[in-house]
């Protein structure tokens, strides 16, 4: 048990951290000591469940992770110009899960620096600097992907976005510009107009990147088709594709192992971040053997922790542990139980105007009215506040911050599902009051 109270910690906080590193529940925030599966546990002993960490994505301080991480810290630690079995191992086992010719492997410390290098590989592979992204994209905190996150570039604080930019519709079939049963084929003209306008400007047409399913936007689920015309769209210029699987990948979406698999596409590139270390820092971006050779142009590319023998421990038990204890179906399993059980909710409260998402992936979507679809922000806020006084732990995001974003760590539970539904139904009974 910690000496220091909330009040403590938030006084130390705010004299030797920066106000823009922000607390969450800031009103009543949480003391957490440990975790261990899909819970918290706070310093007074009390018990949270986990419904929005997807970075310790088999369970918060999972045994054979810890114990991989440790057995290796007490051998060696060191940097990838020395030779190491580690290394290989885990470069053969991850692109082994990925489908050809996705086959050649940087190791990184984080998604945000998967995605940096991803930025440095397209434009010296096609030697164009232009960028195109969806709206209310966010893919990382460096200088060089706040330019390309309208979330950010955008919001409070942001600059605007650069000149080299482009931005397409968020592929949103709900509230977004575009609906119906033709939205997927709008939205995907609309991306790849966004994608020639970039070719004729002077910085040309490099990357169009993208998250398969987006997060920060609001649990996006894209249209069929929609990433599938997009990509021919972009080859027909010679620019490449990027998929940011930072948040979604490694068997989250249940039916498959990357949420790109599910628009029935190969990018040209995929970053990963995240869930790829259960909370060990690790990332990696894994691309063609072409791009590779393009960009090993005679700068070499060196990180002095991606890819050490501890974070390939830590990647290797990830995947040992999804395997063994067959997490992308219980996924599958779990998650559509919790999403038939929203659905049902759905009927019986206006508020809830979507409930979307795919596998542990799920958004539930608060509006004033089912026709409206006008945001319910405040509900929002109330209802994250509520439910984290229950125990249970829940945020909310998209451009009006009226989504409820479910994203727990994979052994959530079907017992875990139902608990949330009641808890999202008894708010709403207790709201419409």
């Amino acid at each position: 048990m910690s000496g220091n109270t909330v009040q403590d910690l938030l006084r130390r906080r705010a004299s030797h951290l920066s106000r823009s590193l922000s607390v969450l529940y800031d009103d009543d925030p949480i003391h957490v000591v440990r975790a261990s599966g899909q819970y918290l546990f706070g310093a007074d002993g009390r018990q949270y469940l986990d419904c929005m960490n997807n970075v310790p994505h088999v369970g918060h301080s999972h045994p054979r992770v810890t114990e991989a991480v440790c057995r290796q810290m007490k051998l060696v630690n060191t940097n990838t110009r020395f030779l190491y079995e580690p290394l290989v191992e885990y470069a053969e086992r991850l692109t082994a899960l990925l489908p050809d010719p996705l086959s050649v492997c940087f190791f990184v410390n984080s998604g945000s620096e998967a995605n940096e290098l991803a930025l440095r590989m397209v434009r010296t592979h096609t030697r164009r600097r232009g960028i195109v992204v969806q709206d209310g994209a966010y893919h990382g905190n460096t200088s060089g992907l706040i330019d390309i996150s309208p979330y950010k570039f955008n919001g409070r604080g942001g600059a605007g976005k650069p000149d080299f930019v482009e931005v397409a519709a968020t592929p949103d079939p709900f509230r977004g510009i575009h609906r119906g049963a033709d939205a997927g084929a709008r939205y995907a003209a609309d991306a790849v107009a966004a994608i020639d306008r970039a070719g004729v400007s002077e910085f040309g047409a490099a990357a169009f990147i993208a998250e398969p399913l987006m997060g920060t936007a609001g649990q996006i689920i894209p249209p069929d088709g929609y990433l599938a015309a997009v990509y021919r769209g972009a080859r027909a210029v010679g620019a490449l594709t990027v998929a940011d699987e930072v948040q979604i990948g490694f068997g989250r979406v249940g039916t498959h192992m990357w949420a790109f698999q599910t628009q029935q596409v190969i990018p040209d590139i995929v970053t990963l971040g995240k869930p790829i270390g259960n909370s060990y820092p690790l990332g990696a971006v894994v691309t063609t053997p072409e791009i590779a050779d393009s960009f090993a142009n005679g700068m070499e590319y060196f990180n002095t922790f991606g890819g050490s023998p501890v974070a390939c421990a830590a990647g290797l038990a990830v995947l040992d542990v999804i395997e063994d204890e067959q997490l992308q179906a219980h996924a599958l399993r779990v998650g559509a139980h919790l999403k038939a059980s929203l659905a049902e909710l759905m009927a019986r409260h206006p508020s809830i105007g979507d409930v979307r998402g795919l596998g542990l992936f799920i958004g539930v979507e608060l509006v004033d009215d089912p026709e409206r679809r006008s945001p319910e922000t405040d509900l929002a806020e109330r209802m994250v506040l509520a439910l984290r006084r229950e125990g249970i732990l829940i945020s909310s995001d998209g451009p009006d911050h009226n989504v409820i974003k479910i994203k727990p760590p994979l052994p959530f539970s079907i017992a875990d599902a139902d608990r949330l539904a009641v808890a999202v139904d008894r708010f709403l009974r207790e709201a419409a009051s």
